[in-house]
């Protein structure tokens, strides 16, 4: 019989890579008011925060992490100093599908939070307020996730939250992962 510190000691002599744990959702919710929509996430992610949100704050990496986001990038800065963001969605749900884009401006406090703000004029949203927060928790980092939108485009009032919710959390975890990867293997080539 081996124990559990002896089968560790063997699986590390020889190598063999333990897989990355798995960035943990632990909450989602998604609200409708009027034509409104909010949602608030709060993720796990084991990596640190500097890593994680080096990767969050670079739009370039987007299409990396969903297949639904088919272009993305960082745009310079406005004449206010503002650095900005282009993003083109482009997904199905229940046989609909559609090209969204966002774009806007990017206010941040390095390596605590993320503010994207769309602009309407050039994005297919009346509204879209996203913010990311950044706890470190243990080895680890906490991403508080919050969204306010509100489309220019219509969405069934009754399943809409519904569907968002299941298409977030289905599609999500995915891209959580993906996230999490990229952020480790920064990690560790920054070290």
């Amino acid at each position: 019989m081996i124990d559990s510190r002896r089968a560790a000691l063997i699986i590390a002599a020889l190598g063999v890579a333990l897989p990355a744990a798995a960035a943990d959702m632990r909450t989602v919710t998604v609200d409708r008011d009027g034509e409104r929509y909010r949602m608030r996430s709060e993720v796990y992610f084991e990596v640190d925060r500097i890593s994680l949100y080096e990767v969050f704050r670079d739009w370039d990496l987007s299409p990396n992490f969903s297949s639904w986001v088919v272009e993305a990038r960082n745009l310079e800065p406005d004449e206010t100093g503002r650095s900005g963001f282009y993003i083109r969605n482009h997904g199905c749900v229940l046989f609909v599908c559609k090209t969204l884009v966002r774009e806007g401006y990017v206010d941040d406090d390095p390596y605590e939070l993320i503010r994207a703000t769309a602009d309407a004029e050039r994005s297919d949203f009346e509204i879209s307020n996203e913010t990311w927060r950044f706890e470190s928790e243990g080895n680890g980092t906490v991403v508080v996730y919050e969204l306010v939108m509100a489309p220019k485009f219509w969405v069934p009032p009754v399943i809409g939250p519904w569907i968002l919710k299941r298409k977030l959390k289905s599609d999500g975890t995915d891209a959580l992962n993906r996230i999490e990867k990229i952020a480790q293997e920064r990690a560790v080539s920054v070290d």
